[in-house]
């Protein structure tokens, strides 16, 4: 078997859980929880972090402390995972859904000032599949049109657009620590701002609203948002090896290059995008299957699954607009080509160039053989 992702733990992550059980502050108190806050903020380049239970309550505590309610408007790519949407839905306001750009599959700042209102209240960037959005075009619609930027980073730990960490530029910057991101706390989530106001009011609405000076009352109507110590334990483990991982992930990347060259020259595959001023971090090493020249995306899936190879992979994101809650007639041609074509691949740490080496080869086997290439 050979999984799409899975976490990457070690000694130092268990001798810091070993520390929090033995302390006691198993829950949201501890020692861990704002060492993790400090050091994670710092390492994005912001001065305050925020942790949160997972990375949805990150960005619905992002949202509420910025104000966005009913009868605002928020931007969102339509090509995402549905929790970018439904947090903005949480807080009773309308998901506006944009396209993605073609060369590099995030939000396509040339599509968002078209979608902007007097509703508009701010813009979620979403740095897809690893791969940085185009900020400074995201933040020159912002500052014209005076509207907040929330980050989602949730797929992007160490990415960099112009040499700068993605969860630094917007007004909140959120993450996710789920078990199969780049570092992992199980579950969890992190909000990023350079905002003391903020910061603190995320701290209170994360903490049931209570009074931070007068125990147990409440002047807001707040939520149970807390990362546990325990969480926080792994999270400050994991984030000393992030540029490992990072690196890691970048080497992945650059095996699939090499052993599926042949595919992407015969026009069969496109490889997963990196711009030149961006540092991909490849959270999952994607490629579009270009079913002109055999078969198609769900072919290739089902044709793996079926015979027994033990290849995980998955496809991409459902965009928005054409699921259930958020259906409508608005057509998103490059989202829904992209996806249409777009495959996951296995993309673990712990993979080796060996196991590259036979997902490349029976993909080649399988699209060469089942078509004219």
């Amino acid at each position: 078997m050979i999984p799409i992702a899975e976490p990457h733990l070690g000694e130092e992550e268990l001798n810091n859980v070993i520390q929090a059980i033995k302390s006691g502050w198993i829950s949201s108190k501890g020692k861990f929880i704002p060492e993790f806050e400090e050091k994670f903020a710092e390492y994005c380049g912001v001065k305050y972090g925020v942790a949160t239970s997972n990375g949805t309550v990150a960005l619905h505590l992002a949202l509420k402390a910025l104000g966005v309610s009913e009868g605002n408007e928020v931007i969102v790519p339509t090509l995402t995972f549905i929790a970018t949407a439904n947090a903005v839905t949480y807080c009773n306001a309308k998901p506006v859904f944009v396209d993605s750009h073609p060369d590099y599959w995030c939000i396509d700042p040339a599509k968002i000032e078209g979608k902007i209102t007097q509703k508009t209240k701010a813009i979620i960037p979403v740095h897809l599949y690893g791969h940085p959005c185009d900020m400074d075009a995201i933040m020159d619609i912002a500052r014209r049109h005076n509207l907040y930027i929330v980050e989602d980073a949730a797929e992007a730990h160490g990415a960099e657009y112009k040499g700068k960490k993605v969860g630094c530029f917007g007004d909140v910057n959120c993450f996710s620590f789920y078990g199969n991101k780049i570092i992992t706390t199980g579950e969890g989530g992190m909000c990023l701002t350079n905002n003391s106001e903020l910061a603190e009011k995320m701290r209170i609405l994360r903490d049931h609203g209570m009074n931070p000076n007068k125990r147990y009352w409440h002047d807001v109507i707040g939520f149970n948002y807390r990362m546990t110590n325990m969480q926080a334990a792994v999270g400050v483990a994991q984030l000393e090896k992030l540029d490992r991982f990072v690196e890691k992930k970048r080497q992945i990347a650059r095996w699939y290059k090499e052993g599926l060259k042949e595919l992407k020259a015969k026009g069969a595959i496109k490889l997963h995008p990196e711009m030149p001023w961006a540092k991909c971090v490849y959270w999952m090493y994607s490629i579009l299957v270009e079913n002109k020249f055999g078969p198609s995306r769900h072919e290739l899936m089902k044709n793996l699954r079926d015979e027994g190879e033990g290849i995980e992979l998955r496809p991409f994101f459902n965009p928005m607009h054409i699921m259930p809650p958020y259906e409508s007639d608005n057509s998103f041609p490059v989202a829904e080509e992209l996806s249409r074509k777009g495959t996951n691949l296995p993309s673990g740490i712990k993979l080796n160039k060996n196991d590259i080496e036979i997902v490349c080869q029976i993909i080649r086997r399988r699209l060469i053989a089942s078509s004219s290439i």
